[in-house]
Parts: structure tokens; sequence; C-alpha cells
């Protein structure tokens, strides 16, 4: 019973903290120092429990990413939206390749993710702070160049603390485009990102697993799906009237204490 209330909590953070600009990643890090499964079975846990958050993107964005339940003359402005997300992941898939097995074992520890967390949540403040040009109000403006740099500013959630969601956000703000696009882009590009992602571990760590393994696997998985499906719809209203910068004031906070709590 322990595990399946262990798979639940995590469920929960990680589909609370994906697409907010907080990092999932930093979060599962701070949470497993507490709760946690043994270590070869975390790792496919939080891929699993990664692909229920992003299965909840499929799905509130189904109109706008899937040609199969989209108007015909609305299917060539889908397949443009993919080539750009494919050619927004090839950074992320190029880097993740060479040096993601060495930031892992040096970098995944509370107190990166606490200095991640302070450092993310200033640039975050000072960029809703600056004068905002939006020269992207949508995202079939984004020209391939931009989509690369966005892809390029993803790279920098390898570290974890940073969030994946903070860093394509605020490279999209920063290269122009309106918050609405920058959050959304954010969203669509976490679907090739994190399935290539979750491949890569799968592939690498997969291993036997029992029924009430993969009982867990499933507990996790629905629970992330939910949970990640109600943030999404609460998000996409609130920045449409709200600055990220509460988020910043609230990864700044974290991060303190978590430096604090280690001293």
């Amino acid at each position: 019973m322990f595990l399946f209330l262990k798979a639940i909590v995590l469920g929960i953070v990680e589909g609370v903290t994906e697409f907010l600009p907080i990092s999932s990643t930093g979060h599962l890090i701070l949470v497993n120092q507490w709760i946690a499964f043994d270590p070869a079975f975390t790792k496919v846990f939080d891929v699993v429990i990664q692909l229920g958050a992003i299965l909840a993107v499929v799905v509130y964005f189904r109109k706008e990413i899937c040609p199969c339940t989209s108007p015909k003359e609305k299917r060539p402005e889908i397949f443009a939206l993919w080539k750009k997300l494919l050619i927004g992941v090839l950074p992320a898939i190029i880097l993740g390749a060479l040096f993601a097995s060495k930031i892992e074992e040096k970098l995944f520890n509370p107190f990166t993710v606490a200095v991640a967390l302070v450092v993310g949540g200033i640039f975050l403040i000072v960029v809703e702070k600056r004068k905002h040009k939006e020269s992207f109000t949508s995202i079939k403006q984004l020209p391939i160049k931009t989509v690369l740099l966005i892809g390029l500013f993803q790279c920098l959630a390898m570290i974890p603390g940073t969030s994946r969601s903070a860093a394509t956000i605020i490279g999209a703000l920063l290269l122009g485009a309106s918050r609405v696009v920058a959050v959304e882009f954010s969203f669509f590009l976490a679907i090739p990102t994190m399935i290539a992602a979750s491949a890569y571990t799968l592939v690498k760590h997969w291993q036997n697993m029992s029924s009430t393994d993969l009982a867990v696997l499933a507990v996790g998985f629905l629970t992330a799906f939910f949970s990640a499906l109600l943030v999404i719809s609460c998000f996409m209203k609130f920045i449409r009237k709200h600055s990220l910068a509460t988020f910043g004031h609230y990864r700044i906070i974290l991060g303190l204490l978590i430096l604090l709590f280690l001293k």
C-alpha cells in the first residue's frame, strides 16, 4: 500500500510541476530525498510519469497538434508546427546524447537544484519586468531560426532545477514571442523532447518488472496525467491575465530555503 501512496505523491509532484516554470526534475529530486523507490526503479518510474504528463498535453491541445482530429484545411498548419517542433528538439537530442549521463552524475543533487531555482527565478522576474516587444503573436509566425534558438535555450534545463518550461519560456520571450505563444510552444516542444528523453532512459534502464511494479507505474502514470491536465488548464487561463514573475518569487524562496536547510 505504501508503494502506491509513493506513486500517487510523486505522480502529483510531476503533474503539477512539469509545465510550470519551477522545475519538475528539481522537485522530484527534492521529494526523493524523503520518498523514493530503489534507484533502478526510480529511473523507470520518473520516465513513466513524465509520459503521463506529456499525454495530458496531447489531450488538452489535441485540436492544435493532432492532424487526425482536425479539419482537413487545418492539417498543413499542424504539419508545419510539427516540423518546427522536430527542429526545436534537435539541440536537446544532440547535447543530451553527449552530456546527459555526466550531468546526471555530477549535478543531480539538492544544492544544484537550489542554486538553479534561485538563478532561474531571478531571470524570470527580470524578463517579465522588462519592456516586452511582441514580434510573434502566434506559433505559425515563429521563423525556423527562432525555433532553433528556443531549442538551444531548452538545453539549459539539462541542469536540474532550471526547468525545461522556464528555459523555453524565457528564451521565447527574449526572442520576441508573446507570453501565450511562449507558454504554448513550451508545452508543444515538451512532446518530442520528453518522448526522446524517455525512450533513451527506458532503453538504458528498463528491466523485467513484476506485476506489482507495473501496477505502481500505472498509478503514477495516471496520477501524473490527471494532475497535469488540471494544471495545464489552470495555467493557460492564468498567463492570459497575470505575469510569470509569481513563479520567479516561488523559485527564489524555495531555493533559499533549500540552501538554508543544507547548512
